[in-house]
């Protein structure tokens, strides 16, 4: 006999961890959103935005369906008994995502939009590991990032170009708030 476990078991593997992950990745994402002021905050809401930057609601839709992809990706690694680098890629992965977890803290809640930028060029470049680590056990779970591997691009050039258009309201810049006001259009 030379399976270590049938295509049942393996499926039935597969179904415990994206039962236990897929949630704990939403959950996660939803609390490090919640950690201090959101986008709702006056600092924020006084930022000029960027000409791409999309209305809000489409963030809360985006990122739950990228949490769901992300948990389903961990959990067929998770699920791979036995595959070589399984072990790497979760570690991998568990820095990668305490990184993500720490984005909107820096940004949001500590105004650092400069700190922010610096987080999320890591969370490229470790999410560049994961994937390429995540390929070397099962190929899906690598393919179920590429979208996750977009949004971080579009979302580096998002928090460079509101560090460009509002370099004064850069907690690292200053310890003093700044307040805009616009009169008219």
């Amino acid at each position: 006999m030379n399976m270590l476990a049938s295509r049942g078991q393996l499926r039935a593997s597969f179904i415990r961890w994206a039962l236990f992950l897929v949630p704990l990745v939403v959950l996660l994402g939803f609390v490090a959103g919640q950690l201090g002021p959101g986008p709702e905050s006056a600092w924020f809401q006084s930022l000029e935005k960027p000409s791409i930057f999309p209305e809000p609601k489409w963030f809360g839709i985006v990122w739950s369906i990228l949490y769901v992809m992300i948990g389903l990706s961990v959990a067929l690694v998770a699920s791979a008994w036995g595959a070589r680098g399984r072990t790497a890629a979760l570690i991998a992965f568990a820095l990668h995502f305490l990184l993500n977890l720490a984005w909107s803290p820096t940004f949001f809640g500590m105004q650092q939009m400069s700190a922010a930028l610096v987080v999320i060029v890591l969370i490229f470049l470790s999410l560049l590991v994961v994937i390429a680590l995540f390929w070397k056990v099962r190929g899906l779970a690598a393919l179920l990032l590429v979208p996750y591997l977009a949004w971080v691009c579009f979302a580096t050039l998002l928090n460079y170009e509101f560090l460009q258009l509002n370099p004064d309201a850069d907690g690292g810049s200053s310890g003093q708030a700044i307040e805009r006001v616009r009169i008219g259009n």
